[in-house]
This record gives C-alpha cells, structure tokens and sequence, in this order.
C-alpha cells in the first residue's frame, strides 16, 4: 500500500482531496512570484516606498540577517522561488488544505 494510499483510507481523504491539495499547492507556486513582486521584492531588489521597503525600514532597519524570512524572500524577488522554494510552496499549501479539509 503506498503512502498517499494509506493516508486516503485512514483519514478518511479522497482521492479528489488529495487533487485539491496538489492543485492548490501549484497556483501557490505559479502566484508567488507575482506576489512577491507586488509587495516591493523585485529582481532589481526592495523597490523603494514599497510595503517591503517600509517592513525593512522598520523590522529590520539597515540590517537584515541572512537567513531570516525577509531574506529569503528578497532573494526569490531577486532569482526567483527555485525548486526548494518550489517545494516548501506545495507542501505548506497542500498540508494546509489537507489540514483544512480534516473533519
């Protein structure tokens, strides 16, 4: 019995909940690059007088720690989500509306 097999028997998921979680989780990733860009993380960097601008003027002042949520998006701004970005984008939405569908 494979894994998602067995996940659909023994929590109650169908395979048509499995479809939604997969779909959901690939808008995610197709959306976020626009969504980035909406909010001031751009390629060329934080776009000035943008909400990106304004959290970093206010979070993190002229220090933003590498590694730290700010960086990691200004970086998928700048190069784009990636394939681990990719990933982590399916599987926090997939799990969420797995999550979300649970009775």
């Amino acid at each position: 019995m494979s894994y998602v097999t067995y996940l659909t028997y023994s929590a109650g998921w169908s395979w048509t909940d499995v479809a939604c979680a997969v779909g959901a989780g690939a808008v995610a990733v197709v959306v976020a690059p626009a969504v980035l860009t909406a909010v001031g993380f751009t390629s060329a960097g934080v776009a000035a007088g943008s909400l990106a601008a304004a959290t970093q003027s206010a979070v993190y002042g002229g220090y933003v720690a590498s590694g730290s949520a700010f960086a990691l998006a200004q970086s998928a701004g700048a190069a784009g989500i990636g394939v681990k970005g990719a990933v982590a984008i399916v599987t926090a939405v997939g799990g969420t509306t797995m999550y979300a569908k649970k009775d």
